[in-house]
């Protein structure tokens, strides 16, 4: 097993950025972390790092590896896991969610999980893109919307939608707009895709089966739901926000929901993770937990309040 462990200090120092911090992570010390590293090197014939008294750099052949190792090594160490399945979880456990998904509503269940499963060390990655589970070499990504890769498999926890939201403050003085083209007499922030740098555009839908488009004239244009939220708390137009980020201000008062009876659809949130049998340990607690938490609280009917 010595070469699986020389690979993992060199993953975890490249992805930790130095020694100590693929250290921490491992729970080994940083002189063992780097004799790893030097050995894997000597195997290689390689040198996979340049080193300086500050950081560690990854050479070409180093950036190779990376790419090239990661994920075929979560597969192995899952497989690795699948036979000792009765095992205690364990390991580092690597996420992705978007920032204000995470910030709101995973932080607050970390303590709890970290107290269930105290060999299991989270690794969360905030990022408001779609992840590569296996090329990247995550466990688990939580996100909305997104079309299943070859080999991914999806626990829906909720289906947010997205809602014409604005400052009590903003409205004051104002008409009530009573259908989505009223929204061309007010000002918004519109949202670039952070993937494609492209505008989002929504089609709104009521129950009635209506469509319409929204155009509003937009003051900025941000590519983060969450600091859309608080623009639009500080009375700078409309916003149209998912409903995890809607709902604390909603709830707040802070924004106030235009056009009730209208909403855009965005698909399921869900939970993702590798469709392979026999899932490391430390991802399948961690996908029941999440779900677990989410029905407890109620987060999917929270949603539907909305």
């Amino acid at each position: 097993m010595e070469p699986l462990n020389y690979l993992e200090s060199f993953l975890q120092s490249a992805e930790g950025g130095g020694f100590s911090e693929a250290a921490r992570r491992l729970g080994l010390t940083p002189a063992a972390v780097s004799k790893n590293v030097a050995r894997l090197e000597a195997r290689l014939g390689v040198r996979l790092f340049q080193r300086s008294t500050r950081r560690l750099t990854l050479t070409e052949a180093g950036e190779r590896l990376l790419q090239q190792a990661r994920g075929p090594l979560a597969e192995l160490q899952g497989a690795i896991a699948d036979v000792s399945s009765d095992a205690e979880p364990a390991g580092i456990l690597k996420v992705g969610m978007a920032h204000a998904v995470g910030r709101i509503y995973l932080v607050p269940l970390l303590a709890e999980f970290v107290r269930r499963y105290p060999r299991v060390i989270p690794d969360w990655r905030f990022d408001n893109r779609t992840v590569d589970l296996i090329g990247e070499g995550y466990d688990v990504a939580i996100g909305g919307g997104i079309e299943l890769a070859p080999g991914v498999v999806a626990r829906e926890v909720g289906r947010p939608r997205v809602l014409v939201c604005a400052a009590p403050d903003y409205m004051k003085g104002k008409t009530m707009p009573k259908h989505p083209a009223d929204l061309a007499t007010l000002e918004g922030i519109a949202r670039r895709s952070a993937e494609t740098g492209r505008l989002r555009g929504y089609v709104l839908r009521n129950r009635a089966g209506q469509e319409a488009s929204t155009e509003f004239r937009a003051i900025a244009t941000f590519d983060d739901p969450e600091a859309m939220a608080q623009a639009a708390c500080l009375g700078l137009g409309v916003v149209l926000l998912p409903g995890p980020h809607a709902a604390p201000y909603l709830e707040s008062g802070a924004l106030v929901r235009l056009l009730p009876d209208w909403h855009a659809e965005v698909g399921a949130l869900s939970i993702y993770y590798s469709s392979k049998k026999g899932l490391p340990a430390k991802t399948r607690v961690f996908v029941d937990f999440i779900i677990e938490q989410f029905k407890a609280t109620g987060f999917a009917d929270r949603l539907d309040r909305l």
